[in-house]
């Protein structure tokens, strides 16, 4: 399960928001990733803000990537806004690529 959830980690890494050149996981976009026996995912994530330009094409293409690894049964994104998103969720990672360190 820990192999999948890596995979998982992965995937959702190679998944940019068009307007910062930083992917959504280390962006603090992804509250959690649940797995269950039947290998279904649920995620939670959130995004920048309620007015995203991209609030409907992200979490589809998030959904879409982590259907398509082997062994996924159904992957399902749920968009939640609390706690809100602030750059303090984002990775030093993604701090020092956006010039916040």
């Amino acid at each position: 399960m820990e192999e999948l959830e890596n995979t998982i980690v992965d995937v959702l890494k190679s998944i940019y928001d068009p307007e910062i050149p930083v992917d959504v996981y280390e962006l603090g976009l992804i509250y959690e990733v649940k797995i269950d026996k039947d290998f279904n995912v649920q995620i939670e994530m959130t995004l920048t803000s309620p007015n995203c330009p991209v609030a409907e094409s992200m979490p589809k293409e998030v959904e879409d990537k982590v259907a398509d690894i082997p062994k996924v049964k159904s992957a399902k994104v749920n968009i939640v806004f609390d706690p809100p998103w602030d750059k303090d969720m984002m990775s030093e990672e993604a701090k020092l690529e956006l010039g916040f360190l």
